[in-house]
């Protein structure tokens, strides 16, 4: 199956291979631009705020940007998997919370630490399957469901820490925040670019990622060519899921606390890391490297600031001004493709 639309079966080989090519011939260089926007905004950023501030190219700072930005990509990677499939998860940012918060209550109570962590990422993934099955056998709409199910989350988290800031976990869980591999790579980074590694590989070379892509593209036509939508669709949002929870565990173990406040507009950012790299909320369109590039573009974006003194409400803006001309550029280009 193409990662685009399935093919018909009676369509012919030789045809397509002609219409392939003058596509390729016609449009090759607006996808590549396309592709290389995002990476070359953010080149551009990082050579901007390098030229103002000499403290910002130092390693220490580019390892703070990294560790910053770490939870978010997580997220947003999982984000990633429904966007592309044309559905939307707004309940990761409470997820952070609550899985945060049931991991550390387990701490408190005396459970190992793997334990903790497993619990925190099982809830994401049963929430997020919970979410999966409302959109697909209740018919629902994503945003409907997921917008229901962040109330429930938040409200859940806020009931099992009893309103209050869950601290003084075990010192084996606090050390992971900043445990560096071999003395120089933050734990945290390396969860990331592992999770990254792995969900392109799911995206790009298994059936699951194929289908993401041919159900954003034409839900109806892949129903139609065989493929068990509603499974299929329901995994990507179990992968969301657990995504957020990893990510709720990796905040907790950053800020040494459960928060039943935490993640707050978490689900905001980690779809704009995924718009600001190319995915589009039309579904179809979308990858792992460029939700990544998309993450950092904020995180370097707010690091900059900080360093040259804007204030918070000023990178509010110009975050919001990138996500809407994110926007607007996909919206231009599926036009332009006649979506």
């Amino acid at each position: 199956m193409s990662a685009d639309k399935p093919r018909d079966k009676h369509s012919s080989p030789r045809t397509d291979l002609g219409a392939d090519r003058s596509a390729l011939r016609g449009g090759g260089w607006r996808q590549a631009l396309d592709r290389l926007a995002p990476l070359g905004f953010l080149v551009a950023l990082a050579l901007f705020f390098s030229l103002r501030s000499p403290a910002f190219f130092t390693p220490d700072n580019l390892t703070n940007i990294a560790v910053q930005i770490s939870v978010i990509a997580v997220i947003a990677i999982g984000e990633t998997f429904v966007i592309v499939a044309a559905g939307i998860d707004l309940s990761v940012g409470s997820m952070v919370a609550l899985t945060g918060v049931t991991a550390a209550l387990l701490m408190k109570a005396g459970y190992a630490v793997p334990v903790a962590i497993g619990a925190g990422v099982c809830m994401g993934l049963l929430w997020g399957l919970f979410n999966g099955l409302l959109v697909t056998r209740a018919k629902l709409p994503s945003f409907i469901v997921t917008l229901g199910v962040m109330g429930i989350a938040r409200g859940l988290a806020l009931v099992l820490a009893k309103d209050v800031t869950i601290s003084g976990l075990p010192p084996t869980f606090t050390a992971l925040g900043p445990y560096r591999v071999f003395d120089k790579v933050p734990l945290l980074v390396l969860v990331m670019v592992v999770v990254a590694i792995l969900a392109h590989v799911v995206l790009t070379r298994t059936r699951l990622g194929r289908y993401a892509y041919a159900m954003g593209s034409n839900v109806e036509a892949t129903r139609l060519s065989g493929v068990n939508v509603g499974l299929y669709m329901t995994l990507l949002f179990v992968v969301c899921g657990a995504l957020a929870g990893l990510g709720g565990v990796m905040e907790a173990a950053r800020t040494n606390i459960g928060q039943p406040t935490g993640g707050n507009l978490y689900e905001l950012n980690a779809i704009a890391a995924a718009v600001i790299g190319g995915a589009s909320l039309m579904g179809g369109q979308g990858s792992v490297a460029g939700t990544l590039i998309g993450a950092f573009v904020m995180a370097v974006l707010r690091n900059g600031c900080n360093l040259l003194g804007v204030a918070p409400s000023w990178q509010q803006i110009l975050i919001g001004a990138i996500i809407i001309i994110a926007v607007l550029w996909d919206h231009l280009r599926q036009k332009r493709r006649g979506r």
